[in-house]
């Protein structure tokens, strides 16, 4: 081979060993799944966008700048999915063609070569030619990703080659719910990594370090576990400032008989279970304190009625109940949960949410679903407030809970 470019050589020839996360067996039984989803919705192609669902259906992972600089690397790229055809099209950047083949499991890579031919004009002529635009095409118009300016260019752009434009976010969405086995694997590793991080933070809390002080042992502690960063930074909050629990870390300086809330996940093959836990800087005031045990106490009140398939009414009913019981309901922050599992920066929210202040209808937890409960009570004495968050998995025949770290309050004297 001769006469090419160093920049071909790496980019077209040298081809790594690949790092796929999951088996090319699993990634082909999920899109049997989306194509079935897509029937349902009436999409005959799903064009993939988010950072979340290219890792869902390829494996492919990266760091994405381009959130950030919109206008100087237009963020179009993504996965087509075809209703009716075998196989997907992934389009990307030169920048990112090494990276496809070493992440994975994308086997159609189209990469513009011409400078002159933009992302959108590029993909819109590939699907032309293959004949994918002829029924409705679905873009991901709630992910961040592309942003509002460029989605609206490449929906006009798909609309003026004869497709039919609508909204598939939920699509993915609803798929990912619903775990493998291996995924629900990689969430209790993810667990035995979460508790780690939770006893480093413990181990480093001391009266005068500041939150970043606490925050800094965390993610090495994690990472040496076999863990991976997090998704956002760790929250660490301390004094008053726990009544906003999701505030980063700072320069404050813990000071004595203070709370100190600790807001982590787990991270393995970017799967994150999330953990959450309440200390106290020497000993709390007796009406704190008592707060804080009822808060906690929840977990184990509800931990029988736990199983696979349940109406989600059927964990808020027993949950609000508990909180009016203890007196806790008029004080309360949040007694609700999200989904949990694969997650990209800037957040590890899933999309399926519950609350005990709203109606879930008829919404179950089904088998293979994994979601945190969080228990969150303003505290007496203007102490701010507790928190504690665990991760349940609904697994095949029963529901447990994927963290092990005490759910009391520890005392750091």
């Amino acid at each position: 081979m001769t006469d090419i470019s160093n920049k071909e050589m790496m980019t077209r020839h040298c081809l790594p060993e690949p790092e796929i996360p999951f088996s090319r067996e699993e990634y082909a039984e999920r899109l049997e799944r989306i194509r079935a989803a897509m029937e349902v919705a009436g999409v005959d192609l799903l064009f993939v966008s988010a950072p979340e669902g290219l890792y869902y259906v390829s494996g492919f992972l990266t760091n994405w700048y381009q959130a950030q600089s919109p206008m100087i690397w237009p963020p179009t790229s993504g996965i087509a999915i075809h209703r009716e055809s075998g196989r997907t099209i992934h389009f990307e950047s030169e920048a990112e063609e090494t990276l496809v083949q070493f992440t994975s499991v994308s086997d159609d890579l189209r990469v513009p070569r011409d400078p002159e031919v933009s992302m959108i004009d590029f993909i819109t002529a590939e699907l032309s030619a293959e004949g994918w635009l002829k029924g409705t095409t679905g873009l991901e118009i709630y992910s961040y990703r592309p942003n509002r300016g460029h989605s609206e260019l490449f929906e006009a752009a798909l609309v003026a080659a004869g497709a039919t434009v609508v909204d598939a976010t939920d699509i993915l969405r609803d798929v990912r719910r619903i775990k493998s086995p291996r995924e629900r694997e990689y969430l209790r590793e993810a667990g035995r990594i979460a508790d780690i991080g939770m006893a480093a933070a413990r181990d480093a809390l001391m009266v005068g370090a500041t939150e970043l002080e606490i925050h800094g042992p965390m993610p090495p502690a994690m990472i040496v576990a076999g863990g991976e960063p997090a998704a956002i930074l760790l929250p660490v909050t301390s004094g008053i400032k726990t009544a906003s629990p999701h505030a980063a870390p700072s320069h404050k300086k813990i000071q004595a008989g203070e709370n100190v809330l600790v807001d982590i996940c787990g991270v393995y093959r970017c799967y994150h279970t999330n953990l959450a836990r309440t200390f106290s800087m020497g000993e709390p005031h007796v009406q704190v304190a008592e707060q804080i045990r009822k808060s906690s106490g929840l977990f184990s009140h509800i931990s029988d009625i736990l199983k696979p398939g349940m109406r989600v009414a059927d964990l808020i009913a027993p949950a609000r109940a508990y909180y009016e019981e203890n007196d806790l309901w008029e004080d309360r922050g949040w007694v609700g949960g999200y989904e949990l599992g694969i997650a990209i920066p800037p957040d590890w929210d899933g999309p399926f949410t519950y609350d005990a202040d709203i109606d879930p209808g008829d919404a179950t937890l089904d088998s293979g679903m994994v979601i945190n409960l969080e228990s969150d009570v303003y505290l007496p004495q203007k102490a701010g407030s507790s928190l504690v968050i665990n991760t349940i998995e609904f697994g095949d025949t029963e529901a447990s809970f994927l963290t092990h770290f005490p759910n009391d309050l520890v005392v750091i004297a």
